[in-house]
């Protein structure tokens, strides 16, 4: 059982000096009580609308550990459904995806319409006969389904706010990020692959620019991450392990939502814009001074190079060519799903260099999550201990220093060296949820954004 179990889940998250307390990566209490609370009322992604672009395109995705349908139904809306039949609960998909006229459940042959409702019931007269209410018996639909950008997402909770709320100012400038690069496609084919950890430290690392260093020492040794074109002086100054360590941007955002690392600044944007075109189309920045993206981004996000986290769970990699879900499968292990997107209007040879670097970035082929993986698992495996319990983690680097700052009245950023901000911030929010018992409390006690100036 939980230790304390009584006591505010606020309590495992020590705002005076940054510590988390061991035992909310492990305890199996907590784990369920997070499937509840956050995951079963929190707007998760879903997949792109480039997925499932006609009618009865279908992509099979979770929401917390239940299976979910993503789909068109016969009006080319999009619905999100609750993979399981309404009479035995056997899954209704099994494909991960691809195009359907309805779902049948394999088990007694109930079929149901892409919009979720009953349309088939073998013996429905002569076994039923014609009492069973089909209107009350379809799959069950999410609470909300919406789109941003392209940017499938669904709550199973109807009290949730719209999307666009939800996201705010820090949400949508990490989609942002991604969408406004051209005509952003999700590439086909989804890598997937399972960690022994817990899936609150897969989502915090992607904040973390203080290991790159040392857990990736080897793959910056042989030059990975440096377009091969690039001048030394700029490929010093863009590689992963190699970012300035004092020129990062950090915004914090409500709900959890957050973004942090290195800065691109105007000079160097202009130097690598000097340099032309890199083989590689992981480095080219230009795409920022679109008039379109320099309306989206604004003048908080036109510097903004960092790893966005949609809470709770949506990485988005800082080239924009990978998205990532971190989803949890019991509290010490995680699924990570890899989604590689490319602007459609690549040529052949720029589509497969993106693929390419993709896949040799992150997910179980990557250069860079097979050392993190490691570094996770032993992390969780750490937290087990009755002595270890008793002994919190550290995620107080930087707390208390750099000066909030806001430009034209938008989102309010931190300009600093490595930090951890965006980590602790994490495990705030995720202290908000556990406390809030529906979204009225949540949306009235969550803390806001700490960080407006005066």
């Amino acid at each position: 059982m939980l230790q304390g179990a009584n006591k505010p889940f606020h309590d495992y998250v020590h705002v005076s000096d940054g510590t988390v307390d061991r035992v909310i990566f492990s305890d199996q209490a907590v784990y369920d009580m997070e499937m509840e609370r956050i995951f079963a009322r929190a707007w998760n992604f879903m997949c792109h609308e480039s997925q499932i672009p006609k009618v009865g395109d279908f992509f099979l995705t979770f929401i917390g550990e239940e299976s979910v349908i993503a789909t068109r139904d016969k009006k080319g809306e999009l619905q999100v459904l609750l993979n399981s039949c309404r009479h035995r609960g056997n899954a209704v998909c099994r494909a991960e995806s691809g195009n359907a006229r309805s779902f049948l459940c394999t088990y007694h042959g109930w079929t149901f319409g892409l919009d979720g409702k009953l349309i088939g019931v073998p013996g429905y007269k002569d076994f039923y006969h014609e009492q069973l209410n089909k209107e009350e018996w379809g799959l069950i639909p999410a609470g909300k389904v919406q789109s941003y950008k392209g940017f499938v997402f669904a709550t199973m909770d109807p009290e949730a706010p719209d999307l666009e709320d939800y996201l705010g100012p820090v949400g949508r400038l990490g989609l942002d990020l991604v969408a406004e690069r051209g005509d952003e496609v999700v590439v086909e084919g989804i890598q997937k692959s399972q960690i022994g950890c817990n899936w609150k430290l897969a989502v915090d690392n992607l904040f973390d620019w203080y290991h790159v260093g040392i857990s990736h020492a080897s793959a910056m040794m042989t030059g990975f991450g440096r377009g091969r074109n690039l001048p030394p002086t700029i490929a010093e100054r863009t590689g992963p392990g190699t970012s300035d360590p004092h020129a990062h941007r950090v915004l914090l955002g409500d709900y959890g939502h957050a973004i942090g690392g290195p800065r691109i600044t105007p000079e160097l944007r202009a130097m690598m814009a000097a340099a032309g075109d890199d083989p590689d189309v992981t480095l080219d920045e230009r795409w920022r001074d679109k008039p379109a993206a320099k309306a989206a981004l604004g003048a908080a996000g036109a510097d903004v190079r960092g790893h966005p986290n949609i809470f709770p769970n949506l990485w988005i990699a800082s080239n924009g060519t990978q998205l990532s879900l971190r989803l949890p499968k019991g509290p010490t292990t995680t699924e990570i799903w890899w989604f590689t997107i490319v602007d459609k209007n690549l040529t052949e040879e720029q589509r497969r260099a993106r693929v390419f670097r993709a896949n040799h970035t992150f997910g179980p082929a990557g250069m860079l999550e097979q050392d993190d993986g490691e570094n996770w698992d032993q992390s969780t495996r750490q937290t087990h201990g009755v002595v270890a319990r008793r002994f919190p983690l550290h995620f107080g680097m930087n707390l208390g220093h750099g000066a909030p700052q806001s430009i034209d009245g938008g989102p309010t950023f931190i300009d600093a060296a490595i930090n951890e901000h965006g980590q602790f911030w994490t495990y705030r929010a995720w202290a908000d949820w556990m406390d809030a018992e529906n979204w009225a409390a949540l949306k009235r006690d969550h803390v806001r954004t700490p960080l407006t100036p005066a």
